[in-house]
């Protein structure tokens, strides 16, 4: 009999009176993570089964269904929906994988990061308005992970003091992020930024 993800057969008992299904998928991720399956928080299986919330509770109401015959596995529970169910999950994570792997191209994250800066600047946005010059210093962290704050400055094309200013800018905004006050600076993700750098990633109902 196929290992199912956890969500299948731990919903059939439903110990809460509500919740079970949000407890099921934190479990799937625990699960997954446990299983070397994370992807450093770029993907998750539980946006991807949100996304596809009536098939999800249909294939997961199937996978606990009763048995369809002799020929539908050894237990009380039928095996073929449970299969399918595993088939349907497996589909959900690979689809989330690639999604965030196009997501995430150098070329889109450049993209979209120069259009927020370019509206923030214009002052269409809410917000102080940003230096156009921000944009290849939010490029470069986004790519780099993190960056000195005196080579982050330096990208802004600036002389030192004006290129500190639009590095405090972005601290403040919390478009980039430190642990002190000299260390380096990474990308930050204010949720005002977020449908702008990251459109779609949540679905449309929270």
């Amino acid at each position: 009999m196929p290992r199912s993800p956890p969500g299948a057969r731990s919903s059939w008992i439903h110990p809460f009176l509500d919740g079970n299904g949000r407890i099921a998928r934190l479990f799937t991720d625990a699960y997954l993570a446990a299983g070397g399956i994370k992807g450093d928080g770029l993907w998750s299986a539980s946006r991807g089964l949100a996304r596809q919330r009536a098939e999800y509770l249909d294939r997961l109401a199937a996978a606990d269904a009763p048995r369809r015959g002799d020929l539908d596995g050894r237990g009380h529970l039928t095996l073929a929906g449970l299969i399918d169910f595993c088939r349907f999950f497996l589909a959900t994570c690979i689809d989330q994988a690639r999604y965030m792997g196009d997501f995430l191209r150098t070329d889109e994250m450049e993209r979209r990061i120069a259009a927020y800066v370019q509206l923030r600047a214009a002052g269409t946005l809410p917000g102080p308005p940003l230096k156009p010059a921000s944009a290849p210093v939010l490029l470069a962290v986004f790519l780099r992970g993190a960056l000195a704050r005196g080579e982050a400055a330096a990208l802004t094309g600036y002389g030192e003091r004006a290129g500190r200013a639009v590095l405090a800018a972005l601290l403040a905004e919390g478009l980039l992020v430190c642990d002190s006050a000299k260390g380096p600076v990474r990308l930050g993700l204010p949720m005002a930024a977020v449908p702008y750098l990251f459109p779609g990633v949540f679905p449309a109902d929270g």
